[in-house]
């Protein structure tokens, strides 16, 4: 009797609710995660997670770490596939009402800001997609509990946790280096420099760096390749114009519009309470990491972990000025509060969460918002088209048959779902499909998906239009509209290993 009871105090206590609104956002995510199929991204992780290994060009290694394990567990489904990263977003509302907490805010600002961080764009998108940006979402979130921690009890230890969590962090994505950056800078502007002479500081720092330490060796042995990938990312995304978004998208797509006052409370909060000026440094590392962005010409989404520890301490804030309030305005204030973390809730999950009927106005009005519901629909009918145009050959062509992609969603696609047809492996001079290589023995015949006439006109003796890229649903997307020609390409005009040495590009 006794157990029960405790563990009917634990389950109605403040973690047992954060703890049970967290399973909810990830049955949620659960649920809705299988309506349409894999993203071009997802394709290009899954197929990496066949490859263990320290570190690939787009990514450090523990994104694949997490997608091989998924794969393993549950198959190749994308609600399975996604599971992971519905879970680690169920882990950050639960840090974000314990930041609450520590901060003060009791049950009703705690739920407040675990909710307006559920709510944010990237935050729900996050939980629809297997990728970095998924967890490098968790560590910054987590890293900013923990500080809250340290400079609440004011112990050192805790900096060995910010450094493994920080080594995690840079293995997953390397923007964490961002953050890192603007700790130091946060200190150096707080009380909280004191530190710097810590041991423990210091100790944590190892420890980030041991655990960062073999994706460090591993683009050392390639070249830092990924510099090079990151380099050229980011100056087509300049080019294109993706990051002239950057200041609106911190109040449509960081975190949700409707939440705009309470991260503007909780940014009030470290810098002008009296109760947050022992955590000034939590807001320095929000202040910082928004200008790195800013002056480097990061993207909007960039900045998206780095609301949740000041929407926590917004809700403190709500909470503390309904305190003073008459019982009728105290009430109006939680109305509105609530009225607005609904309405912007259920804006925000009709277009990030893929549960919208394809081609109805719903799925118009969700992938006009968001492009990437168009990149999930289509990959299985490109990979029966392929199968299709390799069924058609004579004998002596499918003998020495090789399949060539121009990105990595067609190259993944043809991998994930290729095998059942009997596919050969698809190559591409694409990111970590580059490093793989072409297939030994080398192809005489090619079937090309994705890269244009005028490059095989050029490296290929003949070539002929095989197919066309379609879907069922007649949907618009990168692969239907851009490069929807298939080519079967007959003998490459120099040696494969010359051609493949000039084929390399990112993505």
């Amino acid at each position: 009797m006794r157990r029960s009871h405790a563990w009917q105090e634990y389950l109605f206590s403040d973690v047992g609710v954060l703890i049970l609104m967290a399973l909810c956002l990830v049955i949620v995510h659960t649920l809705t995660n299988g309506q349409y199929g894999f993203h071009r991204d997802e394709l290009a992780t899954l197929d990496d997670a066949r490859y263990l290994a320290w570190g690939y060009p787009a990514y450090p290694p523990v994104t694949p770490l997490i997608a091989r394990l998924a794969l393993e567990l549950f198959g190749p489904t994308t609600a399975g596939v996604r599971f992971f990263s519905a879970l680690a977003q169920g882990v950050v509302l639960v840090l974000t009402g314990l930041m609450t907490r520590e901060l003060g805010g009791r049950r009703w600002a705690q739920i407040v800001a675990a909710v307006s961080v559920a709510i944010a764009p990237v935050a729900l998108g996050s939980g629809a997609l297997l990728q970095y940006v998924t967890f490098d979402y968790l560590w910054w979130v987590m890293v900013a509990y923990l500080m809250i921690r340290l400079l609440k009890s004011g112990n050192p230890r805790w900096w060995l946790a910010v450094g493994v969590v920080a080594g995690l962090g840079l293995m997953t994505r390397y923007t964490m280096a961002f953050l890192l950056a603007a700790l130091v800078g946060g200190m150096l502007f707080t009380p909280a420099r004191r530190h710097l002479r810590s041991p423990w500081l210091w100790g944590g720092a190892g420890l980030a760096l041991l655990i960062f330490l073999p994706n460090l060796i591993w683009q050392f042995q390639h070249d830092f390749i990924s510099l090079e990938l990151l380099r050229s990312n980011h100056a087509r995304d300049i080019r294109i114009g993706r990051t002239d978004s950057y200041l609106p998208g911190q109040l449509m797509t960081a975190a949700n519009l409707f939440t705009v006052p309470l991260w503007l409370a909780g940014l009030w909060y470290y810098f002008r309470r009296k109760e947050g000026e022992p955590y000034k440094l939590i807001g320095w590392l929000y202040v910082l990491t928004f200008l790195l962005y800013l002056f480097t010409h990061g993207r909007d989404y960039y900045e998206a972990p780095a609301y949740p520890m000041l929407l926590a301490a917004g809700a403190v804030v709500t909470e503390l000025w309904i305190t003073k309030m008459s019982t009728v305005w105290a009430r109006v204030t939680k109305g509105v509060v609530w009225t607005a973390c609904a309405v912007g809730g259920l804006l925000i999950a009709a277009v990030a969460l893929p549960v919208a009927p394809v081609n109805s106005r719903w799925w118009d009005f969700a992938s006009g918002i968001n492009g990437d519901l168009r990149e999930e629909i289509g990959w299985p009918e490109l990979v029966q088209t392929v199968a299709g145009i390799r069924d058609s050959l004579p004998a002596a062509d499918r003998a020495q048959l090789g399949i060539l992609a121009g990105n990595y969603g067609e190259a993944g696609a043809l991998n994930l779902y290729g095998p059942a047809y009997g596919l050969p492996r698809a190559m591409s001079g694409i990111d970590s499909y580059w490093l793989r290589g072409y297939t030994n023995p080398p192809p005489q015949t090619v079937i090309v998906v994705g890269i244009s006439r005028e490059f095989l006109e050029k490296n290929f003796e003949t070539y002929e239009l095989a197919g066309h890229i379609t879907n069922r649903f007649n949907v618009k997307n990168e692969e239907t509209t851009r490069h929807q020609q298939i080519y079967l390409c007959r003998r490459l005009k120099r040696p494969w290993a010359e051609f493949w040495k000039h084929f390399r590009y990112f993505g």
